[in-house]
């Protein structure tokens, strides 16, 4: 069995309504999304790249899986002009599009100064792919929204958009 890096009693489970994984210990019957204490983070990230992240998916040297499917991580500024003005981190989000573009700008600048995507979502994004850096997974086209779509496919692997607006609010989209 692979090391997961969690504590004794603790294994990884996935949702099958949200489509993430969470951690579960069946002797105590606690869940929750977030490792418990005493995991050994670089063990779990190992686990969770082998196991969890759609990594079953083949890709080319192009990033690009062979059902044309690509692979995309984003941080998400939602304001209140989003179609779901709210978030795991505020449940009625307030700011006004040009305040969340400001944000969304000095994150750019965190990124440029070394700051990487996957880091800044996990306390920043206002989307639930925060969990898991905002890593979406593979998805084709068709399967996001237009303007989402559009930038993810334009990128190449390793490149960062600029601010994409969309009707969920804006995005700063890796490949």
């Amino acid at each position: 069995m692979a090391d997961t890096g969690l504590p004794p009693g603790w294994e990884v489970r996935h949702s099958n309504s949200k489509k993430l994984p969470y951690y579960f210990n069946p002797s105590t019957k606690d869940s929750r999304w977030e490792p418990p204490a005493g995991t050994d983070t670089e063990k779990l990230k190992t686990y969770m790249g082998q196991y969890h992240s759609g990594s079953a998916v083949r890709a080319d040297n192009n990033g690009t899986a062979k059902d044309g499917k690509i692979r995309a991580a984003h941080l998400l500024v939602k304001h209140i002009e989003s179609r779901r003005p709210s978030s795991w981190r505020e449940n009625q989000i307030t700011r006004s599009k040009d305040e969340a573009m400001d944000i969304i700008r000095g994150y750019q600048t965190r990124m440029d100064d070394g700051e990487k995507l996957g880091d800044l979502a996990v306390t920043e994004s206002d989307c639930t792919s925060a969990r898991k850096k905002g890593d979406l997974g593979y998805f084709g086209r068709g399967d996001m929204q237009k303007e989402f779509e559009e930038a993810a496919f334009a990128l190449q692997p390793g490149q960062v958009s600029d601010v994409v607006t969309s009707a969920s609010g804006l995005h700063l989209i890796q490949r």
